[in-house]
């Protein structure tokens, strides 16, 4: 019996029991007979491509449930779809967070390959589903639900960074006043985040109805739009050249971008850099257009992939990095020092409420793509178990050198596209990240990718988060007048903050010696310099306080869902009507980006 058929009840009845030669007999039939390996499904419906002279087929290709048997190729490949699908929203952020706080390249490459290990290991928690003993809770969904690292911490650490270098925490060389290395920041954030983690996996305990009452579409739409237009300032400056000391301080060794020892060196928004980045750019559109179905779920890689052939024919790979990079990496090769950075708490519970956010939003896309109920007990049993394992893994990511992690949505667009729900194509697709994490070479070969090539395909990733927060506005919150008003006053100082992020410099003028309430003051600085926070607090605090007004009485009910994913290009809920469409939109941008 699937499970979208079992009775309403949060624990599902016991499986039968088997015996050993009925498990034996089992493995035989998957491993060594042609139907258990190979299967009838139709390969080749993954490969057409969507060419205007070929005639499309009208033959839909079979759905595999959630515990359905399926072929083990089938499983591999889709295993490694998904992997492709999340690789760029993976290794994003510790590129950019490295670069933030100039990390060394040893190290750059280390937090690459720990993120894709990572995001391996911890998605099986999300996967498997633990019951948690004597009690009605859960640890994870039981679906295809992987995890990566947040986009949302993003602007929290680039401006917690600059406060670092500027307040003497991170150091500065003394004549140029170019930053150096600062690894001791980078492990304030991983600090501050596994401590903060705790009040998501408090969160997971209040009931879903609340959940959705605090954190409605008409918050965390608005919030995901300003993380997504926080971060294309980001990848437009890696467009034309770099986002780092070249373009904001081109002076010494920095004049050219990325520095002037690199092979082909230029000045930041030459022609050629812009050009790179095109090409990234026009290759995803033209997968969307022409490309079969597994190319427009791996539109972003793809386009990575030619931008980097065409960087490295004319002459802008260092293969230095790549050389000189050990064969194999696993966690905790580099450490940080851990510590509690004050003026981060408040922006990081920020972060973990927009990660609570965000995996309802997901978990409800991922139940209705997997044909699973989006209400009732069960349903409501995969909320909690989801945002309890989230902010389980926030703390396990931390302590394994990674920034906080949540749900990624762009595999629902993978599920919709290649009706398969099954949880043996998830467990694959962790086996593909782990061997990514763990082959250094490979992180070694992404971090040597020109900051070009990176930008056309971050802008791409990050206009894609923030279209998912207009389309949580546009599915979820009715435009009456009480409405536009929350969105009016919310998105008023967000955009402000977002667009002049050191308007909030002079409000404090303190210069006395009390650590902790010049920390405190640095707190309330930071979060009201980020415009994502300042939206979501004052559209959370409005929605909850403002009246409905007479005429709002006949308005539509918000939909379900409490948000879409910060982590890639693609929304989190195809819904009924469309999810069986081999062009479905959930797998283009119609949780958990890329």
């Amino acid at each position: 019996m699937d499970e979208d058929q079992v009775p309403s009840q949060i624990v599902p009845e016991a499986a039968p029991k088997r015996s050993f030669g009925d498990r034996l007999q089992s493995v035989k039939r998957t491993f060594f007979t042609k139907e258990g390996l190979i299967g009838d499904y139709d390969y080749a419906f993954l490969f057409k491509p969507n060419l205007p002279f070929m005639k499309s087929s009208n033959q839909a290709s079979p759905f595999f449930g959630l515990n359905d048997r399926m072929p083990i190729l089938l499983a591999l490949l889709l295993g490694f779809q998904h992997s492709l699908a999340m690789l760029a929203g993976i290794i994003t952020p510790p590129i950019i967070m490295a670069a933030s706080v100039n990390l060394t390249q040893d190290q750059e490459q280390y937090l690459v390959s720990t993120a894709l290990i990572v995001s391996g290991v911890l998605s099986m928690i999300q996967i498997t589903r633990f019951h948690i003993f004597k009690t009605p809770y859960y640890i994870g969904t039981g679906l295809i639900s992987v995890v990566g690292i947040s986009f949302a911490i993003i602007p929290v650490a680039s401006g917690a960074f600059k406060q670092m270098y500027d307040n003497g925490f991170c150091p500065k060389d003394p004549v140029t006043g170019v930053h150096l290395p600062c690894p001791d920041g980078y492990g304030a954030i991983l600090g501050t985040a596994a401590v903060c983690a705790l009040l998501e996996i408090l969160i997971s305990f209040l009931p879903p109805k609340v959940m959705l009452r605090i954190f409605p579409p008409i918050v965390t739409g608005p919030t995901v739009m300003l993380i997504g237009i926080h971060l294309i300032q980001s990848g437009f400056q890696n467009w034309a050249g770099g986002s780092g000391t070249c373009a904001s301080n081109p002076v010494g060794d920095y004049a050219l971008c990325p520095n002037i020892y690199a092979p082909h060196a230029l000045p930041w928004g030459s022609p050629e850099f812009l050009g790179l980045g095109f090409a990234v750019f026009l290759t995803i559109i033209l997968c969307e257009r022409f490309g079969s179905p597994i190319m427009k779920s791996t539109s972003v890689v793809i386009g990575l992939l030619v931008g980097c052939i065409i960087a490295a024919a004319t002459g802008y790979f260092d293969r230095s990095g790549i050389d000189t990079a050990p064969a194999v990496s696993f966690v905790w090769v580099h450490t940080f020092k851990l510590s509690i950075y004050g003026p981060l708490v408040l922006p990081l519970l920020a972060v973990y409420i927009i990660c609570a956010c965000e995996a309802i939003g997901d978990i409800t896309a991922t139940c209705d793509v997997s044909r699973l109920e989006t209400e009732g007990k069960i349903y409501e049993s995969r909320i909690q178990g989801g945002v309890l394992a989230d902010g389980c893994i926030g703390v396990l990511a931390a302590l394994c050198t990674i920034t906080p992690m949540t749900t990624f949505a762009q595999n629902n667009g993978v599920i919709a596209l290649t009706r398969c729900a099954n949880r043996g194509a998830g467990y694959c697709c962790c086996f593909f990240l782990i061997i990514m994490g763990i082959f250094a070479k490979f992180a070694a070969s992404l971090v040597a990718i020109p900051s070009s090539v990176i930008g056309g395909m971050t802008t791409f990733l990050f206009t894609s988060v923030a279209v998912s927060g207009m389309a949580i506005i546009a599915r979820g919150v009715p435009f009456n007048r009480r409405n536009r008003f929350i969105l009016t006053a919310g998105l008023a100082i967000g955009y402000g903050a977002t667009m002049v992020p050191t308007y909030f410099d002079h409000v404090f003028s303190y210069s006395g010696d009390n650590k902790g309430l010049k920390g405190f003051l640095d707190a309330i600085e930071l979060v009201m310099e980020t415009g994502f926070a300042v939206t979501a607090f004052v559209s959370m605090i409005l929605n909850l306080t403002l009246p409905a007004e007479i005429e709002d009485t006949n308005e539509a009910v918000p939909v379900r869902g409490a948000g879409s994913s910060v982590t890639g290009p693609h929304e989190a809920a195809p819904h009924d009507a469309d999810r069986d469409s081999a062009a479905s939109e959930g797998g283009k941008g119609g949780e958990k980006m890329l």
